[in-house]
């Protein structure tokens, strides 16, 4: 396994990115979203880092990105607007990179409202994955209205204490959702899985191991 550091061209300029290559040829191409860019969110913080490295052990090539005005990469923080075009040139850059690949779009908090978004409308994406989604954030009622739109297979991962979203409340709202869909609410965790990255990972593993690109979306 190996990293590759790079800057490529987005909407707003620069953007700072970390490739994240597997062992092994690469069954999947995944894109990770970070937490929210005006409260310390960056790609190396240690939820985004995780989920990364599940994918990776899962035979993905993993691409982790920071949002415009995060690092080194250029413009302001747009209010979850422009992120979901960040998103989308993070997407375009991965299929450059691996091209032919199934794409998987996922992240964590405020990254995890961009995803679903981004999921909802770009048909590149075979797979999405939302971890600690806040639902208290501003704006979060929404970007969860997004989740009636997407068919492909979703993974939740929700902290039981988190307190911008217990994990109840998530399966609360993710279980109606129509197939293939999963939730997994880890016990005793809080927003940060503090304590619990173990657990977190290895729900992400499970869930890629299971390739679920491959699983035909909802009608």
């Amino acid at each position: 396994m190996s990293n590759e550091t790079f800057d490529f061209r987005g909407p707003a300029g620069r953007l700072e990115a970390v490739l994240m290559h597997p062992a092994v040829a690469p069954v999947a191409a995944a894109v990770v979203c970070h937490a929210h860019p005006l409260h310390g969110g960056m790609m190396h913080f240690k939820v985004v880092f995780r989920a990364a490295k599940a994918l990776q052990s899962a035979g993905l090539g993993v691409l982790r990105f920071n949002f415009r005005g995060v690092g080194r990469s250029e413009g302001r923080h747009d209010h979850g607007t422009g992120e979901q075009e960040d998103a989308r040139a993070a997407l375009s850059e991965l299929q450059g990179r691996l091209p032919g690949l199934p794409l998987v779009l996922g992240g964590f908090s405020f990254g995890s409202l961009v995803a679903l978004r981004v999921a909802a409308r770009d048909a590149r994406v075979r797979a999405v994955f939302a971890l600690g989604v806040p639902l208290s954030m501003s704006g979060a009622t929404g970007d969860l209205a997004s989740l009636e739109q997407i068919r492909v297979p979703r993974l939740f991962v929700q902290g039981e204490l988190d307190e911008f979203g217990p994990g109840e409340t998530v399966r609360a709202l993710a279980e109606p959702l129509p197939p293939p869909r999963e939730i997994v609410v880890i016990h005793g965790a809080d927003h940060f899985f503090e304590g619990r990255l173990d657990a977190l990972q290895d729900a992400v593993a499970a869930w890629a191991e299971g390739r679920p690109w491959t699983v035909p979306p909802a009608a």
